[in-house]
């Protein structure tokens, strides 16, 4: 049977699916789509903009995603979820120094099978489960734009992200309904963005330098005949306009010598303002309450020196992975809202010695790449070829605890590549394979992925069985490994499933209670999204009145505020029907005022004047 997709718009048969490209950031994620002009779009939906907070409010167990939610990091922030891209894949070890950033509750269960959990109230929620909530508002929001339904999607990554935080961001898209078809490389995505256009016999060696929220990587992409080849990546994924905003909160509470409870949220979100008024001007002067929130440029720029000298060096060390000189770049490409501060692109300019690329959006670039990529798979661009590389080692544990790479970073993939090994004891009838991730010499200092044992191998003397293992490495930097052993044929094979915490029963037990409570989701939604309409409304319609109170008649102001009153009622007894029928009758009567007052305004405008 063959299925066919509805569009519930228009009721009309569609064709394939749009495949949708999703940029899932610390601070701000957003998604994009290829128009019917062939170029590549992101989705404002119903004016909302471009941008969606990646903050989750929490209230009576439901979540709001966005701007509606981030008006409550200052005055609910225990409940109030930011920046959990950084907890994707980590253990608690992980983020134990930085966990006083948080402003939320981070779980150590100590479970080694479990990464970190998120305490709100008397729940707990993973960096996944969380993830998965920013991805259902993205889709929500695709869906009400694109007037139908959006199930697969290309998701970004930071190129840097290891295989446990890319599987993590797999299973996030998969929780929130989505088939994720290519996880990408951010930077590889933003050199999409901006070498879609290179005419076929041109050549160029690109450095994409990608400094967000949260994580910071650099990419060195070789760019011909419309091959996108990353040649090295190197970066940091702990590293971002966050740690700005936190160094100036640091030095106001040190100028102002804050102690005890000090207002951590309102402190952060007017360092984020300060950071963006010092990318164009000189001096931010502002007060919270009796705290001074004063900086200069000059002195942001001293607190942030070591951090950004940290992505220089990381840019050097690209540039030596991929055997290259400073002069062979060509290109410099900017990425990532934090790429506005003066610094940064002075810096950045200096070392590279030429004007860096800043003229796409760089907070929107990656998701631009994205839906490019999408198109790639979609089989509707045949004119792209797409080669990233894996940004760590990967290998597996020998004698001693040694780390025996299979496949070296920057490899490019998808790829597979093997070694054989032997028992080290007579008679050994098991082998056990753990494999590891990361540069050092000993296992202990890399991240474990995965263990398991080869079972049956005969018995022989120590040396002489042949055991073959083989990593195969996806587009998607996800692992899978094979282990033969080759006189007896013995064969086990394993995908790396990476330890932070959901199975996949649990993940398909939590998409059937989607989809089992889909109708009631959907309920809740309208509702939700109507009562939003009628409280902007009602403060539309107060504030109007407020100040233009003597251009209405008694009678006008009485039967406004009336229609007013009856809104506020509906919007509190919850019924949606009722609340958009009050909103429609209160924006009936009022629209006559405002072009009443827009046409006297305009006469009094063109008084004395001739036309």
């Amino acid at each position: 049977m063959a299925k066919v997709s509805i569009n519930l718009a228009t009721g009309s048969i569609q064709k394939e699916d749009i495949i949708v490209g999703i940029d899932l950031g610390t601070t701000n994620s957003l998604v994009a789509f290829i128009a019917p002009d062939g170029n590549p779009k992101v989705i404002n939906d119903t004016g909302k903009g471009v941008l969606v907070p990646s903050v989750i409010h929490f209230k009576d167990g439901e979540a709001v995603v966005g701007d509606e939610a981030k008006s409550f990091l200052i005055n609910d922030p225990q409940h109030t979820i930011f920046s959990v891209k950084r907890l994707l894949g980590r253990s608690y070890n992980d983020l134990e120094s930085h966990k006083n950033y948080f402003s939320y509750k981070i779980i150590d269960d100590a479970n080694d099978e479990s990464l970190v959990k998120i305490k709100v109230d008397d729940s707990f929620y993973s960096p996944i489960e969380l993830s998965s909530v920013i991805l259902k508002e993205l889709k929500a929001r695709a869906e009400h734009a694109l007037k139908t339904n959006v199930n697969r999607a290309v998701i970004t990554v930071p190129a840097y992200f290891n295989d446990s935080q890319r599987q993590a961001t797999r299973d996030a898209g998969k929780l929130a309904g989505l088939d994720v078809l290519r996880i990408v490389n951010e930077p590889t995505a933003a050199s999409l963005a901006y070498g879609i256009g290179l005419s076929p016999d041109e050549q160029k060696t690109v450095a994409v330098y990608d400094l967000g929220g949260g994580t910071f990587d650099v990419s060195i992409l070789k760019i011909q005949n419309g091959i996108f080849e990353v040649l090295a990546t190197n970066g940091n994924t702990f590293l971002g306009g966050d740690d700005f905003d936190r160094a100036i909160v640091d030095y106001w509470v040190q100028q102002n010598k804050l102690e005890g409870n000090v207002p951590m949220q309102e402190l952060r979100l007017k360092a984020e303002e300060a950071k963006k008024a010092l990318a164009h001007q000189s001096l931010f002067n502002e007060k919270i309450g009796d705290i001074f929130c004063t900086i200069d440029r000059n002195t942001f720029e001293q607190l942030i020196t070591s951090k950004v000298e940290e992505t220089i060096n990381a840019c050097q060390n690209a540039l030596s992975d991929a055997k290259l000189e400073i002069t062979a770049i060509d290109e410099v490409i900017m990425v990532g809202g934090s790429t506005r501060t003066a610094l940064v692109k002075r810096r950045v300019a200096e070392f590279f010695g030429k004007e860096v690329n800043d003229q796409i959006n760089p907070d929107e670039v990656v998701a631009l790449g994205a839906a490019l990529q999408a198109d790639v798979l979609s089989g509707n661009r045949k004119d792209i070829l797409l080669l990233d590389v894996t940004p760590l080692s990967l290998g597996i544990e020998t004698m001693g605890g040694l780390m025996d790479t299979i496949i070296p970073r920057n490899s490019k993939v998808p790829t597979k590549a093997g070694r054989q090994y032997t028992t080290s004891v007579d008679g050994q009838t098991n082998m056990k394979i753990a494999v590891y991730q990361g540069e050092r010499d000993l296992v202990k200092e890399n991240r474990k992925l995965a263990e398991f044992e080869l079972r049956g191998i005969p018995a022989m003397p120590a040396g002489l069985p042949k055991v073959d293992i083989n990593f195969l490495l996806n587009a998607d930097g996800i692992l899978r490994i094979q282990a033969v052993e080759l006189r007896s044929g013995v064969k086990q094979e394993v995908d790396v499933k990476p330890t932070y915490g959901l199975k996949d029963e649990e993940v398909e037990q939590m998409l059937l209670d989607a989809v089992t409570h889909a109708k009631d989701d959907v309920a809740q939604r309208m509702i939700v999204e109507a009562k939003t309409e009628g409280e902007q409304m009602v403060y539309t319609v107060e504030r109007f009145m407020q100040k233009n109170a003597g251009f209405l008649s008694e009678e006008e102001t009485a039967h406004t505020k009336e229609l007013v009153s009856q809104l506020k009622k509906v919007i509190a007894q919850e019924g949606k029907d009722e609340i958009l029928a009050a909103v429609d009758a209160l924006n009936e009567y009022t629209r006559p005022f405002a072009e009443r007052l827009m046409d006297t305004a305009v006469s009094q405008a063109m008084k004395g004047k001739s036309i």
